[in-house]
């Protein structure tokens, strides 16, 4: 169901029950906004894994972080753009961890590894490898991949697709992003294993959509392995 649908349907739905991802009253909330928010939040109660509902979500407390740094007081220096960038960041950070709580949420845990990675990679990966544990499609740890990559971290993302790739059940998707990875951390004959392994998954067109591009991808780093 497209997401304004959904939202309206929500918003006349009765209060959950559940208090994962429930809003925090706060005073001064315009009634819009709080219909929306909790129409949002409704939303991902029911599948915390909901990207575009969390992004959704994420941007107005993210706006709403943001817009309190302001200070009433004309004698104040006004917050500068680094710290209402730390106010939304921490915002967000909160909305992830209420969500990261529910047993089958793993795209928070993406956005808790995203947001925790410069400072404490270790946690971060840790977060990436409980969301690839909760999610049996793959989607989780592709997405965990790519960020690590990203980041200018091939080697990390090669260690966790490793650690939890299931080539016969996986979306080809974390194939490609393992593949891509190990080229990234300069392993080419790594690449092409990975590569062959990707023809184990049961849809031969879904493989065929991404292996002529890692055919390529790896074929010039085995001419550039070579010819170093």
């Amino acid at each position: 169901m497209a997401l304004m649908p959904r939202l309206r349907q929500l918003m006349r739905r009765p209060t959950s029950a559940s208090t994962v991802g429930a809003r925090r009253p706060r005073s001064g909330e315009k009634r819009g906004d709080t219909v929306h928010e909790d129409a949002l939040r409704a939303m991902l109660g029911d599948d915390p894994n909901d990207e575009r509902a969390f992004r959704a979500l994420a941007e107005l407390v993210r706006r709403r972080a943001a817009e309190g740094t302001h200070v009433d007081d004309p004698l104040a220096a006004p917050a500068d753009e680094s710290e209402k960038q730390r106010a939304a960041d921490l915002a967000v950070w909160a909305l992830a961890e209420e969500l990261a709580g529910h047993p089958k949420g793993w795209f928070p845990l993406i956005e808790l590894g995203r947001l925790s990675l410069d400072d404490d990679q270790e946690s971060a990966l840790r977060r990436f490898a409980t969301a690839a544990e909760r999610d049996h499609t793959g989607r989780a740890l592709a997405q965990s991949m790519e960020v690590l990559r990203d980041a200018g971290l091939p080697g990390e993302a090669l260690g966790l697709g490793v650690g939890h790739w299931r080539a016969r059940e996986h979306d080809p998707e974390v194939g490609r992003q393992l593949v891509l990875a190990a080229i990234e951390a300069d392993r080419a004959v790594e690449a092409r294993h990975h590569l062959e392994s990707l023809t184990s998954y049961g849809d031969p067109e879904a493989v065929a959509r991404v292996r002529t591009e890692l055919e390529r991808a790896v074929a010039q780093a085995e001419q550039h392995r070579a010819g170093t």
